[in-house]
């Protein structure tokens, strides 16, 4: 995708600049006016998270309606960092990001926000337009921002003409991270690298999610396209970056993930340390060391390089894609077992429905469906009693050798493989529901659940089921 080199002016009162190795930061304040210009040109994919509306830009917004003047002194401001600027009069600084995806603002969404929604409703309503209320993601505002531009900017030529009207005269402080010498190449490719771990600390407040970090990084971005390769509509609800709207979380598809990458061949981090592989329980009870150890694999440089866009990392490891490619089929095959697997339990003599999980679960649940491809459904389950049976799916995957390199593959279709063999598996993997009190978070947490699941697709390929 090419990249825009669209250029913004920042005005900065009361500025100071302070140089630390590569990295220049100008500190000040910003005149609420001059957010316009950077909210026209600038957007939050630099961002490890993304911003939507709720208490905390409520309490932005209430801050900068009751106590105007103290407003600079009781939050964080924003902060922007750009690889090419230049220093103009009057206090203003030219910055033109490179690369939008490290480059931006770093720091403040919520308050850039609470900012932007402030001036938007004055300025829709300055011109009789209605502003519509309700939550707002970023990508909300921006549309509704860019569809208003007009309005914005006459709303800021009608204050000027109004010397009693004080709404934007409050200020927001501001920094902003620029390279020590944007004419030295070296300097810049230092500064870039460090963006991502500034980025961390600010976010630091609520702390950063691994999955954004990974997200910024680029590690989801060859299962990303992969996922949405196989399934769009599955991969648009994938919640890549905190707020972006969807609503399957990233670490669930990374968890999934780990049942073809526990089959490569073992990699070294940068210590020269074998990563581990993921225990089989730990993708049911412990996503979150799922995710962290997925940006540990992700990190190794015999995974992934840098491509050269400052911190962002690219795959290079064709094992790790070859898995990557097995686990955008598994939302779609953990879907048929969550779907078939209730009357495949009676069929092999349980009584599914009268199994108080099951039972509390369906009173709870309103809307019936399957988790991730979202298909209408008559009885929901547990995700502990399904899990085990997915990671059985790994007894169809090898690790072998084509073309030379070794690849992640199935053995055999999976979903027709499904089709004949399920039955008889669940009937196999039943017996460990009694052991567990049918209690969902034993059994999703017993290894022995795994290890009897695994065994059951195995004696199904062996004919012994």
């Amino acid at each position: 995708m090419e990249q825009k080199h669209e250029s913004v002016i920042i005005k900065f009162d009361f500025p100071g600049e302070q140089t630390v190795g590569e990295i220049t930061k100008v500190v000040g304040l910003v005149a609420a006016k001059y957010m316009v210009p950077i909210i026209d040109a600038l957007d939050l994919e630099a961002n490890p998270r993304s911003s939507k509306t709720g208490s905390v830009t409520s309490d932005i917004q209430e801050s900068i309606e009751t106590d105007p003047m103290i407003f600079p002194f009781k939050t964080k401001g924003i902060l922007l960092a750009a690889s090419q600027y230049e220093r103009l009069e009057r206090n203003r600084y030219k910055i033109t990001p490179e690369n939008r995806s490290i480059e931006g603002i770093l720091d403040g969404g919520h308050n850039t926000l609470a900012i932007g929604l402030y001036i938007l409703q004055r300025a829709m309503e300055a011109r009789g337009l209605a502003f519509p209320r309700g939550q707002k993601t970023w990508d909300e505002f921006k549309t509704l921002w860019r569809q208003n531009t007009d309005s914005v900017h006459a709303y800021l030529e009608a204050l000027k003409k109004e010397t009693n009207d004080r709404t934007l005269d409050f200020y927001i402080p501001a920094e902003l991270l620029v390279p020590r010498d944007p004419e030295d190449l070296a300097c810049v490719e230092a500064f870039r690298r460090e963006l991502l771990e500034i980025c961390a600390a600010r976010n630091n407040n609520v702390q950063l999610p691994v999955s954004d970090k990974a997200n910024q990084m680029g590690c989801f971005e060859d299962l990303k396209e992969l996922l949405d390769a196989r399934n769009p509509a599955v991969s648009d609800r994938v919640a890549w970056k905190t707020n972006d709207g969807g609503d399957i979380k990233a670490q669930d598809i990374v968890a999934l993930a780990w049942i073809p990458l526990n089959l490569i061949t073992p990699v070294r981090d940068g210590s020269g340390r074998t990563l581990e592989p993921v225990l089989a329980q730990n993708i049911y009870r412990n996503k979150g060391g799922c995710l962290k150890q997925f940006e540990k694999l992700m990190s190794s440089p015999e995974v992934t390089s840098e491509s050269g866009e400052g911190y962002k990392h690219q795959l290079k490891n064709s094992e790790v894609k070859s898995a990557f490619q097995i686990a955008a089929e598994l939302p779609e095959l953990y879907d048929y077992i969550y779907e078939m697997f209730p009357a495949l339990y009676n069929a092999a003599g349980g009584l599914y429905g009268r199994i108080t999980a099951v039972k509390t679960l369906n009173e709870k649940r309103r809307d019936l469906r399957t988790p991730f491809g979202g298909k209408v459904i008559e009885t929901v389950s547990p995700d502990g009693y399904i899990m085990p049976l997915v990671y059985g799916l790994q007894a169809l995957m090898e690790n072998r050798i084509v073309r030379g390199r070794h690849e992640i593959c199935w053995n055999r279709p999976p979903m027709e493989f499904l089709h004949r063999n399920l039955g008889k598996i669940v009937q196999s993997y039943a017996g460990i529901f009694s052991m567990c009190d049918y209690d969902p978070q034993k059994i999703g947490k017993n290894p022995q659940s795994y290890a009897q699941a695994l065994s059951g697709f195995k004696m199904a390929m062996a004919g012994i089921l």
